[in-house]
């Protein structure tokens, strides 16, 4: 498994004092973990992005803070709801004796036959999975190949992923990860389309003499009123 690294800083600036640090192209941060004094610390933007986008939340990171070096992973990394720029991270300092659970990414690789000879289409329904493991055998990502889904229905599950060595899978064995559906093409769209639109005029009509048949007994009873009106007339003259 490959190691990553990076450095940071203790802080003392706490709260809305912490946007001095963005502006000075760090982020604010905080280590934690099981019998771990939580610590404030720094770490240079463009240094963390790029250890990021390399070890996810998985890859182990030797964390240097001010020299003093521990194995943390990425737990969470909060973002900016709408510019998207990293606000805060929090590193989770691992014991490299004890396994840790978390949830790897899956990758798919290689090209379903099924989909490439547009028989159906590919449908991804996780795109990661939990595991159990010590940090040092945690992978980053684990792959999937989808090169065995020739026909529609088939489905590749948890259980049909062979697990790393060290690592076990929590995730339930039944769960799909991939599968291939049918594939519905524009001119069956339209036919369905179609269908709903004629049914949908068909219960209109349905309504509409229903209407009119509840309405016809009132109408007559409506015309029917001055009549008897008259007729009580008469009988009192």
């Amino acid at each position: 498994m490959k190691k990553h690294s990076l450095s940071a800083q203790k802080r003392d600036l706490v709260g809305r004092k912490v946007k001095t640090l963005r502006v000075q192209g760090k982020i604010p941060a905080t280590v934690y973990g099981n019998k771990v004094k939580s610590i404030s610390i720094s770490v240079p933007t463009e240094a963390f992005t790029s250890v990021f986008q390399a070890a996810g939340e998985t890859g182990l990171i030797e964390l240097s803070i001010d020299g003093d070096i521990r194995p943390v992973l990425i737990h969470t990394v909060q973002k900016h709801p709408v510019k998207r720029n990293i606000l805060h991270v929090e590193f989770y300092q691992v014991d490299l004796k004890q396994k840790v659970k978390t949830n790897v990414p899956l990758e798919i690789t290689g090209e379903a036959p099924a989909a490439t000879t547009k028989t159906g289409v590919l449908l991804t329904l996780v795109d990661e999975i939990e595991v159990e493991a010590l940090p040092t055998d945690l992978p980053e990502k684990i792959l999937v190949d989808v090169s065995v889904l020739a026909e529609v229905g088939q489905e590749i599950k948890v259980k049909d992923i062979p697990a790393p060595q060290g690592v076990v899978i929590l995730t339930d064995s039944t769960q799909g990860i991939v599968r291939v559906a049918p594939l519905v093409s524009k001119e069956a769209e339209a036919a369905a389309a179609e269908e709903a639109a004629a049914a949908a005029a068909k219960a209109e009509e349905a309504a509409a003499a229903t209407g009119a048949a509840e309405e016809a007994p009132a109408e007559a009873k409506a015309e029917a009123a001055p009549a008897e009106a008259a007729k009580a007339e008469e009988k009192k003259s």
